[in-house]
């Protein structure tokens, strides 16, 4: 399962390291501690708050141009035998691509997986960081 420390979890989810630790300790998202005391977020904790934070209400975000490189964490992956479809959670944005079932084992693709949606028009290319 991957882990990542305070400011990992803070750039996948757009915000400040700061705002994480306060979230961390008013209880909205679980972290542990390694043995030298630095804070992590499991994975698919990480990505259940960016389910979250995806469903919250953009309210009086200016407009901006966007780049086609979205960083963000794998929130879901339903495969068959040949195709599979990956759902990524990058700040506010789901971004949903098709892809074979083999790239999925080849990019070791799971809920809480760090990965990097390009957009090149209407296709979605995934890769890991």
């Amino acid at each position: 399962m991957h882990q990542f420390r305070m400011g990992e979890a803070a750039r996948l989810l757009g915000v400040s390291p700061d705002t994480v630790r306060r979230w961390a300790d008013q209880g909205r998202l679980e972290t542990t501690r390694t043995e030298g005391g630095h804070r992590e977020v499991a994975g698919p904790e990480l990505a259940r708050l960016a389910l979250e934070l995806g469903d919250a209400p953009d309210a009086g975000a200016e407009h901006v141009s966007a780049r086609n490189r979205f960083p963000g964490l794998v929130t879901r992956v339903l495969r068959d035998t040949v195709m599979a479809q990956v759902e990524i959670q990058a700040g506010p944005h789901r971004i949903v691509s098709l892809i074979s079932a083999e790239a999925v084992d080849a990019l070791a693709l799971e809920p809480g997986a760090p990965a990097v949606a390009s957009i090149k028009s209407t296709n979605v290319v995934i890769e890991t960081p």
